[in-house]
């Protein structure tokens, strides 16, 4: 019975996580690409967004005693060669992962290809990983180091700290660049 709850919360989840993308405007490809033009930040602003909600969930669950956070290790040249990768996949294709699905949902039509691409990329990775990581000059480090650590805090206080400072950006970018004015853009 868990495994049927968890796939409905996942069905759940991502249903909500469509629509809130389609509704945000942030799956239309004029958006994305606007944004890696730096002539439309509709995209960064929904994207901050979440990011301080996450923060502030997680602080609280942090708080409540939910501490279990798993971090992934950080591996710079694997981490650096992939986003460069997938940011130009989707300056390209004007969608991402994250979007594509909506997209398809939404009637976009070459939102199939870029899923294709997106499995062709997938499986293209898998294939090719074990060669790339061995010319890779930087390999995973051993530990998991955290800013938390680092500086000697708890979670929840770099996260609420963060996302103040997120909060910031967000209101300056919205003062300089008003929703409706990005929105008379397309």
């Amino acid at each position: 019975m868990a495994i049927a709850l968890t796939l409905l919360l996942g069905i759940f989840m991502g249903i909500i996580f469509g629509f809130t993308l389609e509704k945000s405007r942030v799956i239309d490809p004029e958006v994305i690409i606007g944004q890696f033009q730096l002539k439309n930040f509709i995209m960064l602003k929904v994207f901050l967004t979440a990011i301080v909600t996450g923060l502030c969930v997680f602080s609280v669950l942090f708080f409540l005693g939910f501490d279990r956070l798993n971090w992934k290790v950080m591996s710079i040249g694997p981490d650096i060669i992939g986003g460069l990768l997938i940011g130009v996949g989707v300056a390209l294709a004007g969608a991402c992962p994250g979007t594509v699905f909506a997209q398809i949902g939404a009637g976009y039509k070459d939102s199939l290809a870029t899923l294709a691409g997106a499995v062709l990329g997938a499986l293209t990775y898998a294939a090719t990983k074990p060669i790339v990581m061995a010319f890779l000059p930087l390999q995973t480090p051993s530990e998991k180091v955290t800013i938390e650590h680092w500086l000697g805090v708890s979670f929840w206080q770099v996260a609420l700290v963060l996302a103040v400072f997120i909060i910031d950006a967000l209101w300056l970018l919205e003062k300089r660049f008003p929703w409706k004015r990005e929105i008379d853009f397309l």
